[in-house]
């Protein structure tokens, strides 16, 4: 299926029944009164959050979605039934926004979550309503109100612990798919990850992570360059950064120390709450190099760059230091959760 992370969708709430305009008829009962009932309640738009569900394609086809109206009342003080509400699934991690007024209307964390987005209008009055002691035989009647119409802005950020960033063929594709299940594309040419891929990764019983690649960030990212630029909100739920660095670039003219600075500037640039994310320096593609050549050249990176964090030195290809490197992880958020359970991952 089509990875698609950003879609418009139209809804409307069900109308309110029309109310009842009626007068009791029965035997010896000549004037009995008014006895119209109201009208049914419209029913309600929620969209409603669940897992199994990465992508917003399917409202690329289905923009416009409408709840049904209430019923109209009727005679011997008989209301409408109301409009069943209609309920709108959506992947976890979706934001809603109303494209009108530029509110932001929520925010589909957790699976199960539902939120109300147009509200159904409410039935009409009938006449048995308008009833008093100066006017006991009215006439009057409500005809419902309409329901809510809305046109929302979806927009899905995914939901991952660990987010991958780097430069276009820096090995993040290699890592994840090392790391876990997950088989995204792996080529010899930049811009092989065209969508933000997850994988999840195990460190033993009830321990795992949720791990996130997205496409390849290069200079300019943030005004619009590269793919990159597209996908980096997918990294703005996540609690730790990845920063992957190959240390043995085909282009000799590379320098690895320019090029990860580039990239820090790029996410401060998009956010600056990305740019004070916690971030690992990850250096890729130690295979390439012999062991004592390829430390060296690890810390001498680590140095130019002032790196305070944590540096691993792996190999994606080989999977040499990767399941170390998954272990701190997994012990770094292990003391996260622990610290702040229900901290916002926003």
């Amino acid at each position: 299926m089509k990875f698609v992370d950003e879609a418009t969708l139209r809804v409307q709430a069900g109308n309110g029944g029309r109310g009842c305009l009626s007068f009791r008829r029965e035997k010896f009962m000549p004037f009995g009164g008014p006895d119209g009932g109201d009208g049914g309640q419209g029913g309600s738009v929620y969209l409603r959050a669940a897992e199994g569900i990465n992508t917003l394609a399917d409202f690329r086809i289905e923009r416009m979605h409408k709840a049904k109206n209430g019923e109209g009342g009727s005679g011997n003080d008989c209301f409408g039934r109301g409009g069943p509400d209609m309920y709108v699934t959506v992947p976890v991690g979706t934001s809603v926004r109303d494209v009108e007024t530029d509110e932001e209307l929520g925010d589909m964390k957790t699976a199960g979550q539902e939120l109300k987005v147009a509200q159904g209008g409410k039935g009409g009055w009938g006449n048995a309503r308008f009833k008093t002691s100066t006017n006991r035989a009215p006439r009057q009647f409500g005809s419902g109100l309409p329901g809510e119409k809305r046109t929302l802005a979806l927009e899905l950020k995914v939901i991952a612990d660990v987010g991958l960033l780097g430069l276009p063929n820096a090995g993040k594709s290699t890592l994840i798919r090392a790391l876990s299940a997950a088989r995204p594309k792996v080529a010899d040419y930049p811009f092989t990850t065209l969508f933000p891929n997850l994988g999840v990764v195990y460190c033993g019983e009830h321990r795992s992570f949720v791990m996130a690649d997205i496409p390849g960030l290069i200079e300019g990212a943030a005004e619009g360059a590269g793919l990159g630029h597209r996908f980096l909100k997918h990294l703005m739920r996540t609690r730790v950064l990845l920063h992957l660095i190959d240390m043995a670039p085909v282009d000799p003219d590379a320098d690895p120390v320019r090029d990860a600075r580039a990239i820090v500037a790029e996410l401060k640039a998009y956010n600056k709450d990305l740019g004070t994310k916690p971030r690992w320096l990850v250096i890729n593609k130690r295979d390439l190099l012999p062991d004592d050549e390829a430390e060296k050249l690890a810390k001498d990176i680590a140095r130019r760059l002032r790196f305070k964090g944590p540096v691993h030195l792996i190999s994606g290809a080989t999977g040499r230091g990767t399941r170390e490197l998954a272990e701190s992880i997994m012990t770094f958020l292990d003391s996260q959760r622990a610290a702040a359970p229900d901290r916002d991952t926003q």
